[in-house]
């Protein structure tokens, strides 16, 4: 007699299974890929518990979850995954989308809220990736009946084709302007008037760090959106150097930090003349964000 595999035996084995890879959420992981190949959600796949599985369907989920065992990130195996509440398409190539990034968008929204929208009010969103600080930007107050203008720039062009994918699937590809520049040079792109806020989750990871990483991260995500140098502060020196010249008089600049690195990171913003300098904690109770704002005038030269 041929075993039958019903969709709660092959679950059970699946979440074994990738225990035993060392995968950090076997079950959920289970759920989801299973789920990707019978087209279910999570719900979808309680309710069909004792489903007999046809063969194509555990050749489906057997593919789906020999990648996963070998580590390759669940995000990209599915295809998509959620920052700010909004749907993303991801894909090997572009960074995955981390939750603690919500972070970093709270603060631009806050530094923003008290601000009166006008045709010269920009943002620019630095090494934008899948477009997820923008889009979740623009999407936000698109909802709130105003809008700011929106530049993202990456210097990947698959990053790049991918977040104007993700601006269309989220109806803000008309506030977003996608542009294929290097953040060395911000000045080759300023707005005329300047930034009111300059925001950025640049690479920040050091070379050493790079080998301690998981699996999923380094032998899977682009090194070039990770990896920052000897002491990971190469793109806050880039940004911090260019930004009371690339931004409004009173405007901000904004970024995300690693775990250790929020300190270091805001003295360089005050040695380059920013003010009102702040950090912010994430939910874990990290430093996560950091943050200054240009001065009233700009210093001559």
């Amino acid at each position: 007699m041929i075993e039958s595999w019903t969709v709660l035996k092959v679950l059970r084995w699946t979440t074994d299974y990738l225990d035993g890879k060392g995968i950090t959420s076997p079950r959920l992981d289970a759920e989801l890929l299973i789920g990707s190949a019978l087209d279910k959600d999570r719900v979808g796949l309680y309710l069909c518990y004792d489903q007999p599985l046809e063969p194509t369907e555990l050749a489906e989920i057997r593919q789906l979850v020999t990648r996963r065992a070998n580590r390759e990130p669940l995000q990209y195996i599915l295809g998509h995954t959620e920052f700010w509440s909004l749907p993303f398409k991801v894909a090997p190539g572009v960074l995955i989308p981390r939750g603690d990034t919500e972070i970093l968008v709270e603060e631009a929204i806050r530094l923003l809220e008290d601000a009166e929208p006008s045709d010269q009010d920009e943002i620019l969103d630095v090494g934008t990736g899948s477009g997820a600080v923008a889009i979740a930007l623009a999407h936000t107050f698109k909802q709130r009946c105003s809008a700011f203008n929106v530049t993202a720039i990456d210097i990947s062009n698959d990053a790049l084709t991918l977040a104007r994918h993700n601006a269309q699937q989220n109806e803000v590809a008309d506030q977003i302007h996608f542009k294929q520049h290097d953040m060395a040079h911000l000045d080759q792109l300023a707005a005329a008037t300047g930034y009111r806020l300059i925001v950025s989750n640049p690479p920040y990871i050091t070379s050493a760090e790079m080998v301690e990483l998981m699996p999923e991260v380094l032998e899977h995500e682009p090194h070039l959106a990770l990896e920052a140098g000897v002491d990971g502060l190469q793109c806050y020196r880039l940004l911090c150097a260019q930004a009371i010249s690339a931004l409004q008089p009173q405007g901000w600049l904004v970024v995300e930090v690693g775990a250790t690195q929020a300190t270091v990171v805001q003295e360089l913003m005050e040695q380059a003349g920013l003010i009102e300098t702040f950090q912010r904690q994430d939910y874990g109770g990290n430093a996560r964000v950091v943050g200054g704002r240009s001065p009233e005038a700009k210093p001559t030269v």
